[in-house]
């Protein structure tokens, strides 16, 4: 049977902080759990920046160093390395969101590709990501899910995001390198999730380079990877399949809630709970077919997945399963799946101060809204700080 305890070693899971980074990061988790600082703080943050008043030291020295890596990809290697140095890899997410030309969506394609390169040449960086949104107009996405006939001139946008997403798809091949797109709001996801379809039946012949994400907390996504698995079957091409819980619940309820249609999003946690590990469960049982990228910040789910793993005899380091969570939240799972020996990464957010802000205010915002995960978070901390009474210089070094 697997160790029920291992999330909860504090001593590894912090052992690269500080006991100044420990106490920035209570003070943080502590501030999240409430919610109207945290509305607050968003609405304060957003007016400071449109009026250009000058608060980006402080975010730099607050949230943005407990959730990003830098503000560059060279920012980010000392801490890829650090981390590495126990085991755990590193996702570069280069993590700016919300642009809107053909201009920007050509920059952010040349970006992306040269994270790729940039990850060949890294032990330590095994995925890169890109955000469908990130390289063509949310609108596109949206009308083609809709099935809203596009206009000639988007006719030609629409072949130019497919290239996009091609070129970066040919790029993770050729360099070796695993590629998956994030999933974002359900009235955009049917055009990526055909797209990445079609990009895997391409590029996932004899490995499994190509990744689609999976949201857990919408009800259909069983179905949708039964379904999935069946089609790779009978053409001949394998599934990578990253599984999360989900983003944009709130977002997703409201919108269907305004325009009168059923929510894409199950009817509450425990659903979503169910829907999550029956997911990972058929992708664990399928993996001649599947390979599974574990996106998730839940002990029990972890904890069934390595129990599954140990049930089918699989090596931990099985190069079909992957274990991530987000850099600055529950290293108490990162850090110890590493230790003992399995395929473990942290999405590395990075990017200029003022473009990451969106990223962190949703950051915020999750560990708000998810249930207990901000007081798991605090305990551990407070745990951790209470251990290291007894040994007062050790960890008292400079940031790093």
């Amino acid at each position: 049977m697997i160790r029920r305890k291992i999330f909860n070693d504090t001593k590894t899971a912090f052992k690269l902080k500080s006991n100044v980074e420990l106490d920035r990061a209570m003070f943080l988790f502590s501030m999240m759990s409430k919610q109207r600082l945290v509305t607050a703080g968003i609405f304060l943050t957003k007016l400071s920046l449109k009026l250009h008043l000058p608060v980006e030291g402080l975010i730099k020295k607050t949230i943005f160093e407990q959730f990003c890596g830098g503000i560059t990809e060279e920012d980010c290697k000392p801490v890829t390395k650090e981390m590495y140095a126990e085991n755990l890899h590193s996702i570069l997410d280069y993590s700016v969101e919300g642009k809107k030309t053909e201009e920007e969506f050509d920059a952010a394609l040349k970006k992306k590709k040269s994270l790729i390169e940039f990850a060949a040449k890294s032990n330590e960086l095994p995925f890169a990501v890109f955000k469908p949104t990130g390289i063509g107009r949310f609108e596109i996405w949206e009308k083609l899910t809709e099935k809203i006939s596009l206009s000639d001139d988007e006719k030609e946008e629409w072949e130019r995001v497919k290239a996009r997403v091609e070129e970066l798809c040919e790029t993770a091949l050729k360099h070796k390198v695993r590629l998956y797109a994030d999933a974002e709001e359900s009235w955009m996801q049917g055009a990526a999730d055909d797209l990445m379809e079609e990009m895997m039946k391409k590029y996932n012949k004899e490995g499994v380079y190509i990744f689609n994400t999976f949201q857990c907390y919408r009800w259909d996504r069983l179905q949708y990877v039964k379904d999935l698995h069946e089609k790779a079957k009978k053409e001949g091409f394998k599934v990578g399949a990253k599984i999360v819980r989900g983003a944009y619940m709130e977002k997703e309820n409201a919108r269907a809630k305004k325009l009168g249609y059923v929510t894409p999003i199950c009817e509450n946690k425990e659903a979503t709970d169910v829907q999550f590990n029956s997911v990972m469960s058929y992708c664990l049982a399928n993996l001649d077919d599947i390979s599974v990228f574990i996106g998730s910040h839940n002990e029990v789910s972890n904890y069934l997945a390595l129990q599954i793993m140990e049930d089918k005899n699989l090596a931990q380091d099985d190069q079909r399963i992957w274990f991530s969570q987000l850099y600055g939240m529950s290293d108490h799972i990162s850090y110890n799946l590493a230790k003992k020996g399995y395929n473990a990464a942290k999405l590395l957010p990075f990017g200029p101060v003022r473009d990451v802000v969106p990223y962190l205010l949703r950051r915020a915002q999750e560990n708000t809204s998810v249930k207990g995960q901000t007081g798991r978070e605090l305990s551990l901390l407070r745990e951790e700080r209470k251990r290291r009474k007894g040994e007062p210089t050790k960890h008292d070094r400079e940031e790093h």
